[in-house]
């Protein structure tokens, strides 16, 4: 067993980004939600943990908490923002509401820092620390004492060292925080002595292990969509059992344009059993009238679950289905914090009517870049490895509105001209994703002396470490005026093209 660091989730947008920090250390993580019984959490064996922040005020009725127990298991923990609050509560302190600006914080504020301290110890003493809060801590527990400090807050950081408790009231796992990567490190090696074990060349060892011991000589059938977590995913379970693998590729038309050619050929070549099945017009059909965004998700999914289980009353003795289910797409899926911020078609259980024994969701531990490192490590071509990332309900998600024919056309030749310009120009390496969205807004527009009353194209590309958060690219301007200029003279039926300057959060990387 690796080491374990455990995640207590109290509804943050940044739990996971607090798992990527953590695993970037070479030690493994989970995230679990605050609901988790302690028994649980010692079952777990933690070398430590860590809890998150949250939307809540700790001295109201309903807020999360976990049981007090926790601080009675000999275990280092972290608390942040909320974390500190709560574990400041739950040990005697007090927290109430700021009344003012004092006690108030949200963004920037220089903090000053006690480098005695495990966790700050050979960092600046004065540095940025990303602030979101507008409770703070009055009275700290008996045992404690402050190690940071800011302008409006003169507890941003308080530790009891003979029971190795921290909290810290702003956000060391995010890139405002400066040298914040370096404080939950410190957190990890200096507090929880962790040993850092974690690594992709022992995960792979294991995960072909578990899926001998899980499959034996039963076969499998994969999903490969031809993505990166799909792929990445048939490379290992080939690995494991070989031919008792069969991988189904199903076309259900919202590819990018030339791509399911593309995949065909791919994996044809590898030593798989390989199976294309042509879906299109049923998905079409099924996705007629619909415009809203989560329920084409659902709609996709479900026709994905139809098709596949067609074509596994075909296959002789198939007992399992695989999944390239990654461990972003469990937690925006709500199977961590009940919190759903979109569906994911591969996520969310095994309905009853489908004949198999059980789903395998081999990489569903993994980050992004963990999967490609997983993909590295078993020698897969690095260029299907960095794949750029694409969404299981593919061009449909990207369509903002019903789904047409027109529509689908439209999209495929403006994102085509759009990653064509971004290839011409050596930038596809320099950016995590990047992709066009059709919405569904029409302008006026002039074309020859004429005027026009057609769609606009919205670019998007962003960059990132872990796609739980990013960063908008700044393209440079001749990028963008060359693709703009491109799509609207050799795509009919758009007139217009704009550039989305948002970042995640308060998006979301695709628009559905």
């Amino acid at each position: 067993m690796n080491e374990t660091v455990l995640v207590i989730d109290f509804g943050a947008q940044y739990s996971e980004v607090i798992a990527r920090r953590i695993r970037e250390c070479n030690v493994y993580c989970e995230v679990l939600p605050w609901t988790t019984s302690t028994t649980f959490i010692q079952s777990k064996s933690p070398i430590g943990i860590i809890l998150s922040g949250g939307p809540n005020s700790v001295y109201e009725k309903s807020s999360p908490r976990v049981d007090k127990s926790i601080f009675d298991l000999g275990v280092p923990v972290l608390g942040i923002c909320y974390g500190m609050q709560l574990m400041v509560t739950l040990l005697g302190g007090e927290v109430v509401p700021a009344e003012s600006e004092k006690g108030r914080e949200y963004g920037k504020a220089i903090a000053s820092f006690d480098t005695r301290c495990k966790i700050f110890k050979g960092l600046p003493n004065k540095s940025v620390a990303w602030m979101s809060h507008g409770d703070h801590t009055t009275r700290i527990p008996e045992g404690f004492k402050v190690v940071a400090h800011t302008k409006n807050c003169e507890n941003a950081a308080i530790v009891n060292e003979n029971k190795n408790f921290y909290g810290v009231q702003f956000h060391p796992e995010v890139e405002h925080t400066q040298c914040g990567k370096e404080m939950i490190q410190r957190f990890l090696l200096n507090v929880c002595h962790a040993k850092g074990d974690w690594s992709m060349k022992d995960y792979y060892k294991k995960a072909i292990e578990d899926i001998k011991n899980e499959v034996g000589n039963k076969k499998v059938l994969l999903a490969l969509s031809g993505g990166v977590d799909s792929s990445v995913a048939a490379v290992l379970l080939s690995n494991a059992i070989g031919k008792n693998l069969t991988c189904v590729y199903v076309d259900h038309g919202f590819m990018r344009k030339n791509e399911t050619e593309e995949i065909v050929s791919t994996f044809s070549k590898y030593d798989l059993n390989f199976i294309k099945v042509d879906a299109r017009k049923e998905f079409m059909n099924a996705l007629k009238g619909v415009s809203e965004p989560e329920k084409k998700r659902h709609i996709i999914g479900k026709t994905f679950i139809d098709v596949f289980s067609r074509v596994a009353s075909e296959l002789k003795d198939v007992d399992y289905l695989a999944q390239g289910t990654i461990y972003p797409d469990v937690i925006e899926s709500g199977s961590i914090n009940g919190n759903t911020i979109k569906s994911h078609h591969n996520v969310g259980g095994l309905p009853e009517h489908l004949p198999f024994k059980k789903i395998i969701e081999p990489l569903s531990k993994l980050f992004k870049d963990e999967v490609r490192e997983l993909g590295l490590e078993m020698g897969v071509d690095e260029a299907l490895v960095f794949r750029q990332p694409f969404p299981g309900p593919g061009l449909a998600v990207r369509i903002i509105g019903e789904i047409t024919e027109e529509k689908l056309n439209i999209l495929k030749d403006a994102d085509y001209i759009f990653r064509e310009v971004i290839a011409k120009n050596k930038y596809q390496n320099k950016i995590s994703q990047y992709f066009a969205v059709l919405t569904n807004v029409r302008s006026v527009g002039v074309m020859g002396d004429m005027r026009t009353y057609q769609y606009a194209i919205a670019l998007r590309a962003v960059s990132t470490d872990d796609f739980m958060t990013a960063n908008y690219a700044k393209l440079p301007y001749r990028i963008l005026d060359e693709a703009s200029r491109r799509i609207v003279n050799e795509v009919q039926g758009v007139n217009r093209v704009v550039y989305d300057v948002t970042s995640k959060p308060p998006a979301t990387i695709e628009y559905e």
